[in-house]
């Protein structure tokens, strides 16, 4: 059976659908839409995003095998995809438990909430930038340690489960008081989601990387760990220099002022095509 001849099947089956199609049909094709949206939703507050991702393109090159006849690729996925359901209930299980439960705390009562425009997140966004550069500008003359993640298109709700839910506008004194050093929060990240200071205290991932300069504390690797397991923004305050530093894709640079802190946090958070402009160079960035 050539390429053709799988198209034409296709057609003539889609065709004979649609003369069959009725009133239980529709109602059924919409709450498997709902169904998969929902489940979008919830995989998209976790890092699972990215595995799930993965998994969508095996499926895809699992397809093509079959439709190009490819023997051995057909055998390796076919071994694959049999201990896959159980591997994937092993590995997610955490945000499997976590679904259910939203699931059972929230129902179908979620709606769709109103799109925002883009210029008023633009405001937004540059408003906490402002906010969060000059308390980090504070916390350098006052060698106060911090630690904030600026969520991007990877969800962090298994690390916002770990602290406590902020939910509130940023400003210097909002975020001066959760990093004072007597301050219950104070110890862990905080998480700032769509330009909101959502999270406080939370727990993040250490790098495992035996390059990290060994001058670097917790704080530091647990930045360096974080964008090594997203695509976050992490700026880190030392409370033992008050040196500001950015790690982004497992990568970090330091010695930032307030303006170039500034500029770089526009550069990697405000729109795309006006990030190319915006991203300092690291010539700009005083060395170690």
């Amino acid at each position: 059976m050539n390429v053709l001849e799988v198209v034409t099947n296709i057609c003539y089956q889609f065709l004979g659908l649609l003369s069959s199609f009725t009133l239980s049909s529709a109602v059924d094709v919409l709450l498997v839409s709902f169904i998969i949206y929902q489940f979008i939703k919830l995989i998209r507050e976790t890092r699972a995003e990215q595995l799930v991702k993965g998994i969508l393109i095996l499926l895809i090159v699992w397809s093509a095998a079959n439709l190009f006849n490819l023997q051995m690729m057909k055998t390796i996925l076919s071994y694959v995809f049999n201990f896959s359901v159980i591997a994937l209930m092993i590995v997610f299980q955490p945000e499997v438990r976590r679904a259910l439960e939203q699931i059972g705390r929230s129902g179908l009562r979620k709606g769709f909430g109103l799109v925002q425009k883009e210029e008023d997140m633009e405001k937004e966004k540059r408003r906490c930038i402002q906010a969060v550069s000059e308390a980090a500008d504070n916390f350098q003359r006052s060698k106060t340690g911090a630690l904030i993640v600026f969520e991007r298109e990877t969800k962090l709700g298994d690390i916002i489960d770990t602290g406590t839910v902020v939910n509130a506008i940023p400003s210097v004194p909002l975020i001066g008081n959760i990093f004072w050093n007597k301050a219950p929060l104070h110890d862990g990240a905080m998480v700032i989601r769509e330009s909101m200071v959502y999270a406080a205290g939370c727990i993040l991932p250490l790098t495992k990387s035996d390059t990290v300069s060994v001058d670097l504390g917790t704080r530091h690797r647990a930045g360096i760990g974080m964008s090594e397991n997203s695509d976050a923004v992490i700026l880190i305050v030392s409370e033992e220099t008050g040196q500001i530093s950015l790690a982004v894709n497992g990568r970090l640079t330091r010695n930032y002022s307030k303006e170039t802190l500034q500029e770089a946090l526009e550069g990697y958070l405000l729109t795309e095509e006006k990030a190319e402009r915006r991203i300092p160079s690291l010539r700009r960035i005083k060395k170690q």
